[in-house]
């Protein structure tokens, strides 16, 4: 029967690095058994196992390092052997190299799948994915709560559009009737998007589509007898305080309280009366041998306005591009002008527009399958070696005017097989072990460097490393569109 003392990571000199104990041990006896392990190794000998009068120890090399089992003499050798396979199967999921820093480092994820693995001493019957899928706590009872949550913030959402709607109505009747309604009626509060200014008209961004954020269902105001968290807030405050004013240095919390988040938003850089932002997203699909199924760019110029004197301002569309975009106004902007001037006014020269608000004036829209309009390509070539697959995946920038930051190409890569080897590299890499992709991470791409290629070979078949995504952001737009004030 096979009665496991405990599963070990050390040195070659006996040092531990990571251990867990399954039976009471203490830590001086522990570290006692791992020191005296690399002296009852007979040199020379190709051997799996050592025994004292009192333990046996099963050990496989990791390179610098051993993976140590410590049990006792009656124990099966054979299934202390497979247990032996399944714990050096398993390190190499959360650890990139075999090092001393990289396990300790991710020592609490070894443990957890050492727990895994064998249970009050005694082995439990769980293959390699199943250690992956329990330790990643994937929880039904969670995913039913995020449906109901979901579920609720949609119903707030549909309320929250027939509540407008009703607002809307209700202007309209006014202004029938000649009662006084508020300037400006409506702008920006149906089917535009309000987004926060950066820097001054030029602060562009390019980037995939990402998931729209929906509100958080609305909750009934009035007195409420429910126990509020944070009601010692000023207590902690004035804790802080005492410790700033003797020198103590005080990193700033992420946590905020839920009334507290709009005030710990960073206020707009260079805020002027008159506030520019222009903004684009781009979505594309290629396939996997060539060719664009469909790419589509959204564009936005969103207005605010927090000086009076400047509400009735008008803006000057210099539309450059060429790439056949679609040009698509508010409903409150005077389209006969536009149409004729390029010019972004309102309708009515006796309104203004809203003060501190952001205000969606002008959008564009450009869907095509015209693969010479793609900013970047991307070409994946996965090859089957002896040992698995040689994948060469390398990029090209097409529009050489655009300068393309933070840009992450992710690959998927198998499972259970271990941190792909990487040959040649240009940028920097990162193994995802838990959602089994490898990130390839480039902090610049433009004219001076077009073009790069990762070079990496990993067991699997081809089928493996599809679909490739990729993800970047551009202070540049990539259409072709300034905006002015006159």
């Amino acid at each position: 029967m096979l009665v496991l003392l405990a599963a070990a990571v050390c040195t070659k000199a006996g040092k531990a690095i990571v251990s867990r104990q399954f039976v009471e041990m203490t830590r001086t006896r522990i570290e006692g058994l791992l020191a005296a392990f690399p002296k009852l190794m007979n040199t020379g000998k190709q051997h799996t196992f050592v025994e004292t009068d009192s333990v046996r120890y099963v050990y496989q090399p990791l390179e610098k390092l051993y993976m140590v089992l410590i049990t006792t003499k009656n124990s099966n050798i054979l299934e202390d052997l497979e247990t032996l396979r399944l714990f050096s199967r398993v390190i190499p999921e959360y650890c990139r190299v075999l090092e001393e820093s990289e396990i300790s480092e991710h020592c609490f994820d070894l443990i957890f799948a050492f727990d895994e693995i064998v249970a009050l001493g005694y082995r439990e019957n769980v293959n390699l994915a199943q250690i992956r899928t329990f330790t990643e706590m994937d929880s039904h009872e969670e995913k039913v709560f995020r449906a109901v949550r979901e579920t609720q913030e949609r119903e707030a959402k549909a309320e929250m559009r027939r509540k407008a709607k009703e607002l809307q109505q209700a202007r309209r009747d006014a202004e029938r009737s000649g009662k006084k309604v508020p300037a400006f009626g409506g702008f920006g509060s149906a089917g535009m998007t309000s987004v926060s200014s950066g820097t001054i008209i030029t602060d562009t961004i390019i980037e995939p589509e990402k998931p729209k954020i929906t509100a958080a269902p609305v909750r009934p105001s009035g007195p409420s007898k429910a126990l509020k968290l944070g009601a010692k807030g000023k207590e902690v405050d004035n804790f802080v305080d005492k410790l700033k004013s003797e020198g103590e240095t005080i990193m700033p919390t992420t946590g905020k309280r839920g009334s507290d988040v709009s005030k710990a938003l960073p206020p707009p850089v260079n805020m002027e009366s008159v506030h520019l932002r222009v903004e684009e997203k781009i979505t594309l699909t290629c396939g996997r041998d060539g060719g664009l199924q469909n790419m589509e760019v959204l564009g936005m110029v969103t207005l605010r306005v927090t000086d009076d004197k400047y509400g009735r301002i008008r803006l000057i569309i210099n539309n450059n591009d060429g790439k056949g975009l679609q040009l698509q106004t508010h409903p409150n902007v005077d389209k006969k002008l536009f149409t004729a001037e390029s010019v972004i006014g309102l309708k009515n020269p006796e309104k203004s527009f809203p003060l501190n608000n952001d205000v969606g004036v002008l959008k564009w829209r450009l869907q095509t399958t015209d693969e010479s309009l793609i900013p970047l390509t991307i070409n994946c070539w996965p090859s089957e070696s002896g040992t698995g697959c040689d994948v060469n995946i390398e990029y090209e920038l097409q529009e050489e005017n655009l300068e393309l930051n933070d840009v992450v190409i992710s690959i998927p890569v198998p499972s259970g097989v271990g941190a792909p080897v990487i040959g040649d590299l240009d940028g920097e890499y990162k193994h995802d072990s838990r959602r089994n992709i490898l990130e390839w991470c480039l902090p610049v791409i433009d004219a001076n460097n077009k073009t790069g290629s990762l070079e990496f070979s990993v067991a699997g078949q081809p089928n493996d490393f599809f679909p490739v995504s990729v993800s970047f952001v551009s202070k540049r737009n990539y259409c072709d569109i300034q905006v002015g004030c006159l």
